[in-house]
């Protein structure tokens, strides 16, 4: 009953009750889980490759997450565009707004991904000319397969974008598992089996992809009679719902382009320090998702909540549903934070690393698992809510801001001037979640965050 009274107290608003919160966080929790589970178990198979092959991965997916961080960033503006008209009961506008996201973010993902393949060994050059050249020759193959299985990823991160902002996060949750999956079980073959290394991780990567992206439209056209999607309206670009997507997509896509743009320059620094410090950070990003995995899927059931509350007007539980996240998120973190420190040793071991760089793991895994408990939150929850209010450009230019300002140079004075490698790096990661944190919770306690228009 005590559970209970709880749930009702923080968890249950005019808009939403917390039996339907918990509805959509179970299914986007699993999904997360699984994500970040199997790029472990991905990273831990290509290290028997040996650590170039990982460290070509992690140097190729640092700008991989660049370039998909603008698809997956106009998808999230569907997703807010879909959850306001299904809080605002217009489901004729749920169906356009979700055709549209799909025809945007498949149009952006065939221009991006046809740059990442075209111009492979130029962008390699430049961002990575450092690089052992076993590295570099690995980087390039996994970059042109990469590149090719974007229009793939993007079909599905539209349908799961629009699926999670009308609710029906157990759809998404199954798309997921079906590209995840597949790919996992790909990886093994292709890897293990076959020993095919990078070269296989590719070749999997877009059967993965595909496959989800084709059982994803079939799902949309077939499966769901409420949307009422159809093959012609997902090709046909609505302007008028374009231009509302963009409103929040482009400031979106904006700051994931400097946010992981800063994040592909912190890896050059890296680079410059050695394959260790490479492979290092690979192992210790891999770990950080892992301790996120709940948080992260509150993050993006704060969109979903927030969006329908917005759509419905309430403002009161916009703000009440914020706040309870915020609690549950740092909560999460500290729990995740001691399971992975218990942990440590038979899950570094997954990795094979050089026992150079073990106590370096260990340390950059420990401030980063205390770091994030009161930080990570409020640094990117906080602007979730924001977002699904229509306050997109204020998030993007504070996230853009506080990246250059203060996670790149200070990267930079703290990891090459002072000399502290890449637990310097880490540091000035944290210290930046801290500022932009702050800037965020000012916002939300004003009231200009939610005087936006976005929906009729």
């Amino acid at each position: 009953m005590r559970v209970q009274a709880y749930l009702e107290k923080h968890l249950t608003g005019e808009s939403i009750d917390y039996r339907q919160i918990i509805a959509l966080f179970i299914p986007i929790l699993i999904d997360q889980a699984f994500i970040v589970s199997l790029g472990l178990v991905n990273t831990a198979m290509i290290s028997s490759s040996g650590v170039a092959a990982v460290s070509a991965v992690n140097m190729v997916d640092s700008l991989n997450f660049f370039m998909i961080s603008v698809f997956v960033a106009v998808s999230t503006g569907g997703t807010v565009v879909v959850a306001q008209y299904k809080g605002n009961g217009n489901n004729e506008m749920v169906s356009r707004s979700a055709a549209s996201a799909v025809s945007t973010v498949s149009l952006l993902a065939v221009a991006i991904g046809l740059i990442m393949t075209l111009f492979a060994k130029p962008l390699l050059h430049i961002l990575f000319g450092q690089a052992e050249p076993d590295v570099a020759s690995n980087a390039h193959t996994y970059m042109i397969g990469s590149g090719i299985s974007f229009f793939g990823i993007a079909i599905v991160e539209a349908v799961c974008g629009a699926l999670r902002g009308i609710g029906r996060t157990r759809t998404s949750l199954m798309l997921s598992l079906i590209m995840n999956l597949t790919y996992v079980v790909l990886n093994f073959v292709m890897i293990n089996l076959l020993h095919m290394g990078v070269l296989g991780m590719s070749i999997a990567i877009n059967v993965a992809r595909y496959s989800a992206a084709a059982y994803a439209i079939y799902y949309m056209v077939k499966k769901d009679p409420n949307l009422r999607l159809r093959i012609r309206d997902m090709v046909h670009v609505n302007l008028a719902m374009l231009r509302k997507i963009l409103f929040i997509g482009i400031p979106f896509a904006a700051e994931q382009m400097f946010f992981n743009g800063g994040k592909m320059l912190t890896q050059v620094f890296i680079v410059s320090m050695g394959t260790y410090a490479i492979a290092t950070n690979a192992i210790c990003s891999s770990f950080a998702g892992v301790t996120q995995i709940p948080a992260n899927a509150l993050a993006l059931t704060t969109v979903t909540v927030v969006g329908q509350c917005m759509g419905r007007q309430n403002i009161a539980d916009a703000r009440k549903f914020t706040k309870s996240f915020l609690m549950m998120s740092s909560l999460f973190l500290a729990v995740m934070a001691i399971l992975l420190l218990s942990l440590f040793h038979p899950l570094v071991s997954l990795f094979h690393p050089p026992a150079e760089i073990v106590d370096d793991i260990f340390l950059i895994t420990l401030i980063n698992a205390l770091a994030q408990i009161p930080l990570w939150a409020i640094s990117f929850l906080t602007p979730s809510a924001l977002r699904a209010a229509g306050d997109s450009k204020y998030t993007s230019v504070v996230s853009m801001l506080s990246m250059w300002l203060f996670r790149i140079v200070l990267g930079y004075i703290l990891g090459i001037v002072l000399d502290f490698g890449i637990v310097g790096v880490w540091a000035a990661m944290n210290t930046e979640w801290g500022v932009r944190g702050l800037l965020f919770l000012r916002r939300f306690y004003g009231q200009k965050w939610y005087k936006h228009r976005l929906i009729d």
